[in-house]
């Protein structure tokens, strides 16, 4: 056996099985056990490393003194770390330095997207010398840090959001505070100074509540209660928790036909999502103009709801922002509704936790259209599901 291949064994075995190609362990461990005169196509340690290095989700590249690759994975591939047979340069230059002094280097690096559907944007690179005594070759171990970098810039940008936004409704209920005690004995100043701050608290509040659902949901959490849940009873919970404001808008909510599709999901995350887009529709339409929802099958796989308001409409420039937290395409109108600028993105995610998507189409002066996409429930899809884990498993 060749020394790189002892060194990779050596240091593979170390990592959990569950991370380094479980499914091809799992097969040669039964397989051993039989006749080993018959041919399992895993006779040799070597065949078994090669099973183990490219099952693994850790990037691995071996390059020599040459920048030579000697040895990598499908998922240093996947990583850029090595492209057409040549090794990233900024990686090679670092891998050139451990080699002159033998020293352990780190780097992070983000990587340019290569393949459509490829997620890896951040990885980061651990260049170490490959043995204590040669310092011809080193060893590149890369791990995939997307979603981390993602959470941290997304915690980041939730902090300074957070702590800007709260600012406005504390000042201006501090305000009204010091004006109702200027004069405690006029009823009048008394009634609108106390309306006035009875409705920053209670938007306050509103915010509060939102930032908590928002946050459980970019927490990664498991869904709870996932499901089969019928579309049509989605929408018409929706629909009545936005009755009262759109009767007092004069505006019509149009119920399109039902269709008797289910979806796997929480009921209540989903009933929130399409009841903030009725929300929204109403917020931005004028008086009386109405509101439509409704339901389309896509080949029998996917539904699309639709949500479809004749109000002001969204700029183009807008249309990229308006699934962001607290962004307002019309602050003022924002305000006066008591909108708390994060019902878009609650509907994102609990889209996205569902495995859906959602866009949003619109004209200024016309109106806009937001459609959310979700995966119909199959029965017959889970039966299959299940029964490929139990296989597995055995």
């Amino acid at each position: 056996m060749s020394p790189v291949l002892a060194f990779i064994l050596g240091a593979l075995v170390a990592v959990p099985a569950a991370h380094l190609g479980r499914r091809a362990l799992r097969w040669y461990a039964r397989n051993s056990a039989d006749d080993h005169d018959e041919d399992t196509g895993v006779s040799t340690v070597s065949d078994m490393l090669h099973l183990v290095t490219q099952g693994s989700p850790t990037g691995i590249v071996v390059v020599g003194r040459n920048g030579k690759v000697q040895l990598s994975n499908a998922r240093a591939h996947d990583m850029s770390l090595v492209h057409d047979g040549t090794v990233n340069p900024r990686v090679l230059d670092v891998a050139e330095q451990v080699m002159d002094d033998a020293e352990q280097r780190v780097i992070d690096m983000e990587m340019p997207q290569r393949t459509t559907g490829n997620r890896i944007r951040n990885v980061r690179a651990v260049v170490a010398p490959l043995t204590l005594t040669d310092n011809s070759s080193v060893i590149i171990y890369g791990s995939d840090e997307s979603e981390n970098v993602r959470m941290e810039h997304a915690r980041r940008d939730f902090v300074a959001n957070v702590s800007h936004e709260l600012k406005t409704p504390v000042g201006g209920m501090s305000l009204l505070a010091e004006a109702l005690l200027q004069d405690p004995t006029d009823p009048e100043m008394v009634e609108y100074f106390g309306g006035k701050l009875h409705k920053e608290a209670h938007r306050m509040g509103e915010m509060i509540t939102d930032l908590i659902a928002l946050s459980k949901l970019q927490g990664a959490e498991a869904l709870p209660d996932m499901a089969p849940v019928r579309v049509d009873d989605i929408i018409d919970e929706a629909v009545i928790r936005n009755h009262v404001t759109a009767e007092n808008r004069k505006i019509e909510i149009n119920r399109g036909a039902p269709t008797g599709l289910y979806v796997l999901g929480d009921k209540s995350m989903l009933t929130v999502a399409v009841a903030n887009l009725i929300s929204n529709a109403i917020n931005y339409s004028p008086d009386g103009q109405p509101v439509s929802i409704t339901q389309k099958t896509v080949r029998d796989k996917a539904v699309l709801i639709r949500v479809t308001d004749r109000g002001i409409g969204i700029a183009p420039e807008d249309q990229k922002r308006v699934f962001e937290r607290f962004y307002r395409v019309d602050k003022a109108r924002s305000r006066s509704t008591g909108g708390t600028g994060l019902g878009l993105a609650i509907v994102k995610h609990v889209v996205a936790n569902h495995g859906g998507n959602i866009t949003v189409w619109s004209r200024p002066g016309t109106g806009s259209t937001f459609t959310i996409e979700l995966p119909i429930f199959d029965p017959e899809s889970v039966h299959a599901s299940a029964g490929r884990k139990e296989l597995e498993q055995q």
